[in-house]
């Protein structure tokens, strides 16, 4: 059977059965775990209203004796007196679990598309959840710091795994709507959380609560297959078989079952022999197609991660609820998703002009955001333009997550997901920077989101279209002339 033939049936299966809603659905909810996960420091970490009595400040040990909360908080900051020279200790945590994560990003890619996807997301999963009850009963900041290092170290690449086995799971015409589904379940996990910081104030308590649901994911996850597209990438077409077979006969389809045979992938790795000879980290840049293909996709991830981290700066200036907000953090991106799975199914839009044009969009916004006042209560401001902006690069970063995973065979999908979110994360590292650059001019670090997400903009038009295009496995069928003959049909489009 065809590779075509494949994944129609392949699609036909899951999305109607019991496996579907299982490793569908269940894909889905885990953000939620995830979400919990990436703001927990924002909440444990907030940072309550305290007055210094007079007294012996001299040294630090002096200083918390005289330490008043007036603010009934209980977090990191409470129990351990991150104040004043210490107070740099809760930016530190947070900025230890996204290098963890950029870390995990660029080593469980790789290593899931060499050893398989199912085997690193649920060893990931395990060793988070242990690591996260580590943080909730820390005896020390020391010991809280380094949990935070290693939750996001698994997060980062459990979280990438977690993506592409949810897409692999489905056909190629269900990508962009499980894509989108994944990313606005996990908005919808940060404004959960929010929720959950308002009914549990104890910041161990909160730390356990979050983590707690992985427990219960892991066990449902176990019994989920591996992805039936890996295996026919690496060669194993038998054991692609079986677990389409398997599934079939759990849905009640035991006909398709049978009539379920696979022809050996041109180009894939030979059962047995996949450890050193397989596709890796190092074809992304020696790749002839790969090559330019990645060194785009990882500046507009960057820029992605620049202008929403910096948007989101501006727009958190207002004061109020840190409850509410973090919640407002969320569902301000709920509305960008069904404009998502609008455009980027529609043939005059496609990924590759929608993704380019929120982009644009985003970077205009910005740069509007500095011609109009912050006036209270009005309803064109430059809060609600940077609200604005928010939701248009919310948009563009959950299309360049479903065009990512179509621009990338198989063999190196995940290792390809990896290195654009490393770029991702150094574009939100950067961002709390650029708001130092008004020293030069007031207008500056607009004008560099603004920049930022028209460039970004620009480069993504250099790429393929993918839309309505078939998914490579292999990359010898990448460099295929009967490929790249297909894809070339986007100039005429």
């Amino acid at each position: 059977m065809s590779l075509g033939k494949c994944v129609d049936i392949h699609s036909m299966l899951y999305y109607k059965g019991f496996y579907y809603l299982l490793g569908t659905q269940l894909g889905f909810v885990f953000q939620v775990y995830m979400a919990c996960q990436s703001m927990l420091i924002v909440l444990i970490g907030a940072i309550p209203e305290y007055h210094i009595e007079q007294g012996d400040h001299s040294n630090y040990e002096e200083l918390i004796k005289h330490v008043t909360f007036t603010e009934d908080v209980n977090s990191i900051v409470t129990e351990w007196f991150l104040l004043k020279q210490q107070a740099y200790k809760v930016s530190l945590a947070g900025s230890l679990f996204f290098a963890g994560v950029l870390i995990g990003n660029v080593f469980f890619g790789p290593l899931s598309d060499k050893i398989g996807r199912k085997p690193v997301f649920l060893t990931a999963l395990f060793f988070e959840v242990v690591f996260g009850y580590a943080t909730a009963f820390a005896p020390s900041y020391e010991v809280f710091a380094l949990s935070r290092l290693l939750v996001g170290l698994m997060n980062g690449g459990m979280s990438l795994v977690c993506f592409v086995l949810t897409q692999e799971y489905v056909g190629k015409a269900y990508w962009a709507m499980t894509g989108t589904l994944t990313n606005m379940t996990f908005a919808v996990g940060i404004a959960l959380f929010g929720a959950l910081g308002y009914y549990i104030r104890p910041w161990r308590t909160l730390a356990t609560a979050a983590n707690s649901p992985g427990v219960l994911f892991f066990l449902l996850c176990v019994s989920l297959p591996e992805s039936p597209r890996w295996l026919y990438s690496r060669g194993y077409t038998e054991k692609a078989e079986e677990v389409l077979q398997y599934i079939a006969v759990r849905n009640g389809n035991s006909n398709a079952a049978a009539k379920v045979k696979l022809r050996m992938c041109p180009g894939s790795v030979k059962t047995g022999n996949q450890g050193n000879n397989g596709p890796g980290f190092l074809d992304l840049f020696t790749h002839t197609v790969l090559r330019w293909r990645t060194v785009v996709l990882m500046y507009v991830w960057y820029s992605c991660s620049l202008v929403y981290y910096g948007l989101t700066m501006n727009a958190s200036e207002d004061s109020g609820n840190r409850y509410f907000s973090v919640a407002m953090y969320g569902l301000v991106e709920l509305p960008a998703y069904p404009l998502c799975i609008y455009f980027i199914n529609k043939q005059w839009a496609g990924r590759r002009k929608t993704m380019a044009s929120f982009l644009a969009l985003a970077g205009l916004s910005c740069l509007c955001t500095m011609l109009v006042p912050v006036t209270a209560g009005a309803l064109f401001n430059a809060t609600s333009l940077a609200l604005l902006g928010k939701l248009l690069v919310s948009a563009a970063f959950n299309i360049v997550y479903v065009y990512t995973t179509e621009l990338y065979p198989t063999a190196v999908r995940n290792a390809g997901l990896g290195v654009c979110s490393m770029s991702c994360r150094v574009g939100g590292i950067l961002a709390p920077f650029v708001p130092s650059m008004r020293e030069l001019h007031t207008s500056m670090p607009f004008l560099v989101f603004c920049l930022s997400g028209i460039s970004a903009g620009c480069l993504g038009l250099l790429l393929p279209e993918t839309l309505n295009k078939p998914v490579t496995e292999t990359l010898d069928e990448l460099s295929s002339p009967a490929y790249h003959r297909i894809v070339e049909t986007k100039v005429g489009s």
